[in-house]
């Protein structure tokens, strides 16, 4: 049987910061803004800032008088329930009464409770409260040319053409956080284990919980991609589903969030080398829900989210906009962005690579035999999902960061047209479509990404920051601006971690930053600034090498930094600019430069050889201010802001010297 129906996503809505102006709020918002500004400003101990206040800002995925109390990081089990007995004094003095329906002891503390809107003026005040987020709505998102797709960089399938994989993925474990699920279908059963834990809400129309089968499907469509044993990518992985959608595939971020530490307590109870999260959900924005993924992958665990079915930008919408978090979008069988009517596949800097999401054949709820086609980024997601799952079983030792590298570098690139996009996101969108990893992939290599950051604001002293993954080293930060008109960029280090800002220049139109992240055992790179300005920045040790150079100025717009490979390795500058250079060290770690100059084009393209890969990216600028470079794969591209002739790109170009090789210099 075989059924067709739309896509269906997780949806979470937009949260933003209410402050005490009340322009631009509906009414209700005003009233609360009212509210906090009669009580005063201050919280009650004097010593801490007024707490936030988030709402979402979609109105229809609100849910009024249902809020998260987050309290402050440092705080403890004991801060969560000394609150909700202030709280609840507080309001009980005016006559009100509470209702707690879950607290947090672990990413966050904090609790959920039902109250009226006329007591938050008295919970952003309570000491230790960081912000209060109000509940809201969260939504599911939802071929065989899928799986076949999936192999064709390294080798297609066997001669009877079925789809073969390195291996079964039946070494790791799939938390599929969705509906329900249909265990006894043929394509899970004895795949899928379905936990304990379930927290949705009540159906819209509807006063009982139905059973999976009579569910829409999304759950058992998901688990069936990810382990099926005719459609699923890694058909041997076990699939714990964590219920937080209701049979209309509609959650809560309260609810979302329950699951997650509900993941994180199981972790910690059982530890597993080999873990994935599938989110498949999308939304507007939330601080809480992001802040609860980045700490399930600090604790080890690859998590992938849907990017979302809105022909939009997904950096707003949550988990995609999570920096931790790997985010797909979905591709049709063309390798082209997935569109149904007005809607269609997220995209923009957030996404991390696509992977097939339209017209996807899996299981389906209606009987333990029958299937179903749906189309969406949650599809994508559980494909990204099924070949995470293929790598940790090759090696359970990978970081989480490692396993989005290695997905990035196997797959295929620049087959989507991204005519359909405006130029700013055509820039900034990965143009990466996954692919399984080859059976035989043994040999560690180099591999790095480069991470865009939002674009600036346009005067003077605005800028724009871009960080790396945990567990990511940045070998080189640059600049990108679409009119020429910038001042540089600089390298910071915060608790450890290098950071790349980008400085907007006099009459600019907005900067990008551009952080050069790459992975590889042993990998330690330090920074080194110029003495003074007008002064070549230098790696101090000989055992490092110059992976990147920054160049900024205040006097001179788009000023450059020439990286310098030799006895003395260094980034030479002219008077007045200042650089940062990074050096970086790993066994067998070699470096060489590698230039395009031309004297009567606007624009060059200087490429890192097989066997190598693309640590930085420099425009040198040849008489007339450039863009900026861009580094697409191991490419770098430099045009002249103009199009005035003349352009220059230095690459540096690295990589792991192979066992019993000479060192060689490419050409």
């Amino acid at each position: 049987m075989r059924r067709t129906s739309g896509w269906i996503g997780w949806a979470l809505c937009l949260c933003a910061s209410l402050t005490v102006s009340a322009q631009d709020y509906p009414e209700d918002d005003e009233m609360i803004l009212d509210l906090i500004r009669e009580d005063g400003t201050q919280p009650e101990t004097g010593a801490e800032p007024a707490a936030e206040f988030l709402r979402c800002n979609k109105a229809a995925w609100r849910m009024p008088g249902q809020y998260l109390v987050i309290l402050r990081p440092g705080t403890h089990e004991s801060h969560v329930q000394r609150t909700i007995r202030r709280l609840r004094a507080k309001a009980a003095r005016r006559g009100y009464l509470l209702e707690m329906l879950q607290t947090y002891s672990g990413a966050l503390h904090g609790f959920l409770v039902k109250m009226s809107s006329d007591v938050l003026h008295l919970a952003v005040k309570l000491p230790h409260v960081h912000y209060i987020e109000e509940d809201s709505s969260i939504f599911a998102q939802s071929a065989p040319w899928n799986l076949q797709r999936l192999l064709r960089p390294h080798g297609g399938p066997s001669e009877n053409g079925t789809y073969r994989p390195p291996n079964d993925g039946g070494k790791a474990e799939v938390y599929l956080m969705d509906g329900s699920v249909q265990s006894s279908h043929r394509e899970v059963e004895g795949r899928v284990l379905i936990t304990d834990f379930n927290n949705v809400p009540e159906e819209d129309g509807v006063r009982v919980h139905r059973q999976a089968s009579q569910c829409d499907s999304h759950g058992t469509h998901m688990a069936g991609v990810v382990s099926g044993s005719d459609s699923g990518v890694a058909r041997g992985a076990g699939v714990n589903l964590v219920r937080v959608l209701n049979c209309q595939g509609k959650g809560t971020v309260s609810g979302a969030l329950a699951g997650m530490e509900y993941i994180r307590a199981m972790l910690l109870a059982r530890p597993v080398d080999a873990v994935v999260v599938l989110l498949p959900f999308v939304g507007g924005f939330s601080r809480s829900l992001n802040t609860v993924c980045r700490d399930i992958v600090a604790n080890g665990a690859v998590v992938i989210a849907a990017a979302g079915n809105y022909r939009d930008d997904a950096c707003l919408y949550s988990p995609a906009s999570e920096p931790e978090v790997i985010t797909v979008g979905a591709v049709n069988s063309a390798d082209q962005l997935m569109s149904q009517g007005a809607g269609g596949t997220n995209f923009g800097r957030c996404i991390d690579l696509f992977a097939p999401g339209d017209d996807i054949v899996s299981a389906s709820s209606d009987c333990s035999t029958c299937f179903t086609s749906r189309s969406g980024t949650s599809q994508a997601a559980a494909h990204a999902a099924g070949i995470a799952a293929v790598i940790l079983s090759s090696n359970q030792n990978v970081s989480p960061v490692q396993v989005l590298q290695m997905m990035l570098h196997y797959s295929i690139s620049n087959t989507i047209n991204f005519l359909s996009l405006s130029d700013t996101h055509r820039l900034i969108t990965p143009n990466l479509v996954a692919a399984m990893p080859p059976a035989n992939s043994t040999d560690e290599e180099l591999l790095c990404r480069s991470v865009w950051s939002e674009r600036s604001g346009v005067t003077n002293t605005d800028r724009a920051i871009s960080r790396c993954r945990l567990g990511e080293e940045m070998m080189s930060c640059s600049s990108y601006t679409p009119d020429g008109v910038h001042a540089g960029e600089t390298i910071t280090v915060n608790s450890g971690q290098m950071e790349c800002f980008a400085y907007n220049g006099p009459g600019g139109k907005g900067v990008y930053a551009v952080a050069r992240c790459c992975v590889i055992s042993g990998l330690q790179c330090q920074v080194h600034a110029s003495p003074e300005p007008g002064q070549d920045a230098e790696c101090v040790s000989p055992q490092h090498h110059l992976t990147g150079c920054t160049s900024w100025s205040t006097a001179e717009i788009s000023s450059n930094s020439r990286p310098h490979h030799g006895d003395r390795k260094r980034c030479v500058v002219k008077d007045g600019v200042t650089s940062h250079a990074v050096c970086c060290h790993a066994p067998s770690l070699e470096c060489h430069l590698l230039e395009n100059i031309s004297a009567d084009k606007d624009q060059v393209e200087v490429s890192c050889p097989s066997g190598w890969t693309l640590t930085d990216c420099s425009a040198i600028s040849q008489g007339s201010a450039t863009l900026g470079p861009v580094a697409k794969g191991n490419s770098c591209r430099v045009r002249s802001a103009t199009g005035a002739d003349g352009a220059a790109g230095i690459a540096v170009c690295c990589r792991v010297r192979p066992p019993e090789q000479p060192t060689t210099t490419p050409h």
